[in-house]
């Protein structure tokens, strides 16, 4: 599913303008995006929860040359399923 089938989907269920769930979806995710910047963890209760992993800096390697290059530190984004999610797809 992609963000527009996503807008679509918003405005068939709920009776709004495609222009008006494209808001809405946006909004969502763009606060869930701000909440990630500040380090707060956003739980979507029976669907999820997106976290911050830390990554720590190591040497890598270049694979078109082979050459050591450094990797830095960074965070990176990471979602876990809620308990009702895992069992609603595994069923």
């Amino acid at each position: 599913m992609t963000k527009a089938d996503l807008i679509d989907e918003v405005a068939r269920n709920s009776d709004l303008s495609k222009k008006d769930a494209e808001v809405i979806v946006q909004t969502v995710l763009d606060s869930i995006v701000e909440s990630l910047k500040t380090g707060e963890k956003v739980e979507l209760r029976g669907f999820g929860s997106f976290r911050l992993r830390e990554r720590a800096s190591r040497e890598g390697r270049n694979p078109k040359t082979g050459e050591k290059v450094f990797v830095p530190a960074k965070k990176v984004p990471y979602f876990k399923p809620g308990k009702e999610l895992k069992e609603l797809i595994n069923s």
